[in-house]
């Protein structure tokens, strides 16, 4: 595995999560942690950038404090909630079981799961300049020491990636582009962040805070799951129509940017290898955002596997 990603939570792969069972707790209190001096340096950094970036957009985003998983075992009385496990990305020393684990004593007919994501607001400005930041360790060294979470003064945006299978079963990945920020010329999956101005449209990127969606809960889970299909069709030019449903498969946290979360899901494409690779060389709306697309079939990943 990259030693530059780990798991903040993952599910069994026979009991992925759909949409109805992922749940969200908007609140300030999940928003980062603030003093002065970090805020001059977000501000610094952000008119540095801007300077010989122009273009750059200081979009809003969902941040991620934490995860509740809560596993139900239905019963003949009423469901009872039998075990809740709070993940939260904080080192791997805090990293509690994964979901799999938790559940294994439960018969897979007699129980349910129930994820919360527990999500304040942040922004682009804020992750370059925390995450993103020379000084992301010292902030988390700071967090620690201060509120007992090395990621409180980090922005921790979150973001979404897809693992697209193809017809053929084989799975997408993009070579990235020399012009992104974050891992120029790797090869990565499919992904983005979904998008809160997609709940506001009426108020400006700057005006949106956790008020103004509450009561809104379903929509930004909703949000969250349509934005994995809708990076999948902008990066790899598919048509949305043949996407299946996306399930969840956990939180992977991104080290080369402090532990930067991202949601992972499951994506089937009703296309051939061929003709996913057809669309994706027509071009797309972030086609600058790769340079090449590559298939990882099964019996390749066999092949690779360790006896």
């Amino acid at each position: 595995m990259d030693p530059e990603v780990s798991f903040m939570l993952h599910c069994d792969p026979l009991q992925a999560l759909g949409e109805h069972q992922i749940h969200v707790e908007i609140s300030d209190r999940f928003n980062r942690q603030s003093f002065p001096e970090i805020e001059q340096h977000i501000e610094a950094v952000w008119s540095d950038r801007v300077a010989k970036q122009p273009w750059l957009f200081n979009g809003a985003k969902f941040r991620l404090h934490s995860a509740v998983l809560s596993v139900i075992e239905k019963g003949p009385m009423a469901e009872q909630a039998v075990q809740n496990l709070t993940h939260s990305p904080r080192g791997e020393g805090d990293q509690l079981e994964s979901a799999d684990k938790s559940s294994d004593r439960l018969a897979k007919d007699e129980q349910s799961c129930v994820l919360t994501l527990q999500l304040g607001l942040t922004c682009y400005k804020d992750y370059l300049g925390t995450n993103w930041s020379r000084e992301a360790g010292r902030l988390q060294s700071h967090g620690q020491n201060e509120c007992a979470d090395p990621q409180a003064f980090l922005a921790q945006p979150l973001g979404v990636g897809a693992v697209v299978a193809t017809a053929d079963g084989d799975v997408v990945l993009l070579r990235r582009s020399q012009k992104v920020a974050e891992a120029a010329g790797l090869l990565d999956i499919p992904g983005g962040h979904p998008e809160p101005k997609m709940l506001c449209p009426e108020v400006s990127e700057e005006a949106i805070c956790a008020d103004l969606l509450q009561g809104k809960e379903r929509a930004v889970v909703s949000e969250i799951f349509s934005s994995v299909c809708a990076e999948i069709s902008d990066e790899v030019n598919v048509p949305i129509s043949s996407l299946s449903k996306p399930v969840f498969m956990g939180i992977a946290l991104n080290h080369t940017s402090a532990g930067r979360p991202s949601a992972e899901f499951y994506v089937r494409c009703t296309l051939t290898t061929e003709e996913v690779r057809d669309f994706y060389r027509h071009g797309g709306p972030e086609a600058h955002e790769s340079t090449e697309i590559l298939f990882l079939s099964r019996a390749v990943s066999v092949s690779i596997n360790p006896d």
